[in-house]
């Protein structure tokens, strides 16, 4: 029995060296002559299969060191199609040996028996081929040869005419007492053909390797394929195996995408375990893929698409599109395991910015998007990583405001005062929030205006719930002075301003908390002042005022007051002094409608004329430190007018101009300004009548027009005495 043959892993070769004894059903044993084994020898020399052998060993050896990746179907198609054409002979008849199982040996069994036949029976063999159809050889050298050394064409033109001339035979029914061996012939091509689909892809993967590019071995790779392509157009009507379409420039694009696999998962592989460190190993992962790949693309744009040129190859398009599917499989597999907001921030700006950028290959003639690419990563991907990063970004974002208030708290803590920059009070906080708020929105404007607009809500959310802790922490602290005051004022109004102006419509819920927040600061600004100057009010309308200045140390308080307002947002700083100087001609008249003593004959008209001039004063200090609110001059100087009248007729006119100036004044406060005049029951009855008539028609007016935010007697709690009660009587 002859000895086993060896093939190269996946495929059955048969032997140069020991020839196949095949069997087939026959009527009678039948020897092979010593003439037709020495024909059947001659014939696998040509072929060259033990070089084939070794030159298969060696195709998965090239370039990376590692086996290639063969198509498993290749041989089991080959064996299919080609045991179909055995079945449909030229004259219709059925094939010799139809029934009979495949002639092509299994895996496992000896290649020389063919099952079903008895041990011991020869098949009838070949007639042996004259020397006038021997195949031409490129300097005498194997089709096997030619593959190995990349002589790729010489080796698919004889292997084409070894195609045609079996096509011939077959034709001619010269292997109608012989199928076996037809079998065994074009097994022999089709594994050669295989091999030579097997070194196109061997060329593919060392193409970007470190040994460069080499020219002509990738042009007459494309002339190959097109001339495959020429001479196996389309699949024969009779099913003819040897000539189907090869498909190689299917099995080109296939090495192209295995290749870009294979090189952009080297890059992640190597720095895999370390991604779950942090964020810089990610985005250093990122930053080697990018380079590789674009040295990669580089490179096929200006070396290999030009040698691919000639014979009409895609080779630039289907290299972008190879790489852009391994990108985006590396990028997904990289975001399912990313973690924490600074990898998914990463991975989103890479994809949107870096690859993403027209400039990414590094030269403005290279550009990656030629033809429109489908997304990098999934619609479903994508958003899962933007909600993913939104989720983190509310904690972080709610951690940086916890960071800003710390700070502000250490500095109440140390006692610093507020430094004065251009004039105003200032406070870090203002910096603080719209650096914050400016660095993620702009991140986030860089990947999409979605997850911009995801990020203003977040930041307006956190801002809002912010003021109001940074509100309650301040005035429960020590920090609670004028400069500070001063300092946090400032700070929510250019948070107002300049967060709606530069952000419109995202802000519009914020307005509301950081005006609350001035008006708090401005209230207890007020409440300092009320309490310096509080004591001063004591001693008017007093014997002792009549004949001392206690109006001007109130005067002076007010002005240092003022002082601090000019370190204030101007609008702020004119709300606050326009309540500092209500506030002060309020509680004046606060005093003097109850006055501690009673003044009468001589002493009512001196109170009437000091009453006059501390109205003056007043109004002056106020119009020096600037103050609008110039309708609060006329209240002090009515009701000495009342009070010093000395023709009892006119002060009907004095007390109209009262009640038409203060239109929120009310009978209560009629009564004790009477009661202060001691006119007489009839008088005091016709006066109080007409003021209520006044009245009356003064609050039609208001609710038709409104007061104007001009409050003054109605925050004048009326006073309750005696000689009010008599007025009234």
């Amino acid at each position: 029995m002859p000895t086993p043959r060896t093939a190269a892993p996946g495929l059955e070769l048969p032997s140069p060296k020991a020839p196949v004894e095949t069997q087939t059903p026959v009527k009678g044993p039948r020897r092979a002559s010593s003439g037709e084994a020495s024909s059947m020898h001659h014939e696998d020399a040509r072929l060259g299969l033990g070089t084939f052998r070794r030159a298969l060993s060696r195709v998965g050896q090239r370039a990376s060191g590692q086996a290639p990746e063969e198509d498993p179907g290749l041989l089991r198609r080959s064996s299919r199609f080609l045991f179909r054409s055995l079945r449909r002979p030229a004259d219709g008849s059925p094939a010799a040996g139809q029934c009979q199982a495949p002639a092509v040996p299994a895996a496992g069994r000896s290649p020389e028996v063919l099952p079903g036949v008895p041990d011991g029976i020869s098949p009838p063999l070949s007639p042996r081929t004259g020397p006038e159809e021997q195949e031409p050889k490129a300097e005498g050298k194997s089709v096997a040869d030619l593959i190995t050394e990349r002589e790729l064409l010489a080796a698919f033109k004889q292997l084409q005419h070894l195609e045609m001339q079996l096509v011939a035979e077959k034709a001619s029914h010269t292997f109608e007492q012989d199928p076996t061996g037809f079998a065994r012939r074009a097994m022999d091509v089709c594994l050669h053909y295989d091999g030579l689909g097997a070194e196109i892809g061997a060329i593919v993967r060392e193409t970007l390797g470190p040994n460069g590019v080499d020219p002509a071995a990738l042009a007459e790779l494309a002339h190959v394929v097109s001339a495959e392509e020429e001479a196996h157009p389309g699949s024969p009507a009779d099913g003819d195996f040897l000539r189907t379409p090869r498909r190689w420039r299917q099995q080109w694009e296939d090495a192209v995408l295995r290749s870009a696999r294979e090189r952009v998962r080297q890059v992640g592989a190597r720095e895999a375990s370390e991604v779950a460190e942090g964020a810089s190993d990610l985005a250093r992962l990122l930053a080697e893929l990018g380079s590789s790949v674009r040295r990669d693309l580089q490179k096929v744009q200006l070396e290999v698409q030009p040698a691919y040129a000639a014979a009409g190859f895609p080779a630039w398009e289907t290299y972008r599109r190879a790489y852009h599917g391994a990108v985006a499989q590396r990028l997904q597999e990289l975001a399912h395991d990313a973690r924490g907001c600074e990898q998914l921030y990463t991975l989103l700006d890479w994809a949107a910015n870096v690859y993403g950028s027209p400039n990414f290959l590094g030269a403005p003639d290279l550009t990656l998007s030629t033809e429109p690419l489908p997304p990098l990563l999934s619609p479903e991907v994508w958003a899962q990583l933007e909600s993913d990063y939104t989720t983190f970004l509310e904690t972080k974002i709610s951690s940086c405001f916890d960071g800003i208030l710390q700070l502000e708290q250490s500095r109440w803590a140390a006692a610093e005062a507020p430094e004065v920059l251009q004039g105003r009070y200032h406070t870090p906080l203002s910096i603080d929030i719209h650096m914050l708020v400016a660095e993620h929105v702009k991140a986030a404007g860089a990947i999409s205006a979605e997850l911009e607009a995801t990020t203003l809500r977040i930041c307006a959310r956190a801002l809002g719930l912010f003021v109001r802790r940074f509100e309650k922490a301040f005035l429960e602290s020590e920090a609670v002075t004028e400069p500070h005051l001063g300092a946090n004022i400032n700070a929510c109004e250019e948070l107002r301003t300049s967060l709606l102006a530069r952000y419109p419509g995202a802000f519009v819920e914020l307005e509301k908390p950081l005006e609350a927040a001035i008006r708090i600061f401005q209230k207890r600004l007020l409440q300092g002042l009320q309490r310096d100057v509080q004591p001063c009010f004591r001693v008017l309308c007093t014997k002792a005022w009549l004949t001392q200045d206690v109006l001007q140390p109130l005067m002076d308080k007010v002005v240092a007051f003022a002082r601090h307002l000019e370190h204030v947002i101007p609008l702020c700083a004119q709300e606050t002094l326009q309540e500092a100087h209500r506030y002060v001609v309020r509680e004046y008249m606060a005093q003097a409608l109850r006055p501690r003593e009673r003044f009468r004959g001589i002493e009512r008209r001196i109170s009437s004329q000091k009453m006059g001039l501390d109205a003056q004063a007043i109004g002056n200090t106020f119009q020096g430190l600037g103050s609008e609110a110039t309708w609060l001059d006329q209240a002090i100087p009515c009701v000495a007018d009342i009070l010093g009248e000395t023709c009892k007729d006119d002060i009907q006119r004095h007390l109209e101009a009262l009640i038409r100036s203060y239109p929120d004044i009310r009978r209560d406060h009629v009564l004790a300004i009477l009661a202060l005049r001691r006119l007489g029951r009839h008088r005091n009855q016709h006066l109080l009548q007409h003021a209520q008539d006044l009245l009356r028609t003064a609050a039609q007016a208001g609710r038709a027009g409104g007061s104007g935010g001009r409050v003054l007697f109605e925050e004048i709690e009326a006073p309750t005495s005696m000689d009010v009660l008599l007025a009234c009587i």
